[in-house]
């Protein structure tokens, strides 16, 4: 563990590197106009929506759009050659990039793209070194250990998938707090020589539970909030939406990830193959023979048009194209597929056999 002075240095260093980062310009996440926790899908979709609403084509004239779009793009992506590179979107958009700069700010950033984006990123003593002069150092610090992920599967309705809907999760956690007392903990390692042969030996390392004056000493409390996740229109099953760092804690480390892994829920009418529908539609015999006039209404409403003027066998299947499930993040749809069953009549009078003979014969 850290001794009280290099402790007050390393909090120091954190404050300098936030306090830089609100001085160094506007929120990447308020640029793009996304919660922290946003997926990399809901960033692709934010990023887009508004560099086409700014874009200077469409806004010719106009000084406010422009440097509007200025902002978001702030650098622009590599794929477009912007002459800037510390951007909202690239740096949201790449996981690495992305955990830098939620604990460190833009100036973690620099010094990491300074450092050629070694090992696990910026070091906060790196940081740290370059305010107050001398390079990074020669060896990474091991990692820092990281709680568990959560995976939580979430069934999300066919028609939330359909046009897109946000979902109100409540959630409980272990927190992290400040207890009373002293703290038994292993940040003193006892170092002993185990001879393993004659005139040789083998330095080892035991982690010893000790009493700490050093160490703060915490609890878990478990606490609870609601959760806003956001369903975008034609996500798949399996997908997830991230909320970083929300899993369970660690103590002196980082917390997990929290990720709702998304589920289609059963639907009274409709079923879902990847990103076509099915549905099965029942019509009587009479009409199977003649044709017959139908609409069904669709998940958001809007009617289609099923009938028939021809003949229609029993378990006959018709593809409506495009009236399937929107594809992610994509303009396309899939297909409809109706399944028509005919309804046969439990019983004729002689009568009606009659008629239905000279009908058919």
């Amino acid at each position: 563990m850290p001794t009280p002075a290099r402790g007050l240095l390393l909090l120091l260093a954190l404050v300098l590197a936030h306090a830089l980062c609100a001085l160094g310009g506007k929120n990447y996440y308020d640029v793009l106009q996304v919660p922290k926790g946003a997926s990399e899908e809901q960033i692709k979709r934010a990023y887009r929506k508004l560099a086409l609403k700014y874009h200077p084509d469409k806004n010719q004239g106009n000084e406010e759009a422009n440097m509007k779009f200025a902002e978001i793009n702030n650098g622009g992506l590599r794929e477009l050659r912007m002459k800037k590179c510390d951007i909202s979107y690239e740096v949201l958009s790449d996981d690495e990039k992305r955990k830098i700069y939620d604990r460190y700010g833009e100036e973690g950033l620099k010094q990491h793209a300074a450092g050629g984006g070694r090992g696990q990123g910026m070091n906060i003593q790196d940081i740290f070194s370059s305010f107050f002069g001398g390079g990074p150092r020669e060896e990474e610090e091991e990692a820092i250990p990281k709680g568990d992920d959560v995976v939580v599967e979430l069934d999300a309705t066919l028609e939330d998938l359909y046009m897109g809907g946000t979902l109100k999760i409540w959630r409980e956690k272990n927190v992290i707090k400040s207890a009373p007392g002293k703290r038994r903990c292993n940040c003193k390692n006892e170092v002993y020589h185990k001879q393993i042969a004659p005139g040789m030996f083998q330095q080892m390392t035991e982690l010893v539970m000790l009493v700490c004056e050093e160490c703060p000493n915490v609890k878990f409390v478990r606490e609870g909030y609601f959760l806003t996740v956001d369903i975008e229109k034609g996500m798949q099953d399996g997908q997830e939406v991230m909320f970083y760092e929300d899993g369970e804690p660690k103590i002196d480390g980082e917390a997990g990830d929290l990720k709702f892994r998304i589920r289609t829920a059963p639907h009274d009418r409709f079923k879902r193959e990847g990103n076509d529908l099915h549905m099965t539609v029942t019509i009587k015999l009479l009409e199977a023979l003649v044709g017959f006039e139908k609409a069904i209404q669709h998940l958001d409403g809007h009617p289609v048009e099923i009938g028939s003027k021809g003949i229609t066998k029993p378990k006959e299947i018709r593809k409506f194209k495009g009236e399937g499930m929107p594809l992610h993040l994509n303009t396309k749809k899939g297909d409809l597929y109706v399944t028509y069953e005919v309804l046969f009549p439990k019983s004729l009078t002689e009568d009606q056999k009659t008629k239905i003979k000279a009908a058919l014969s």
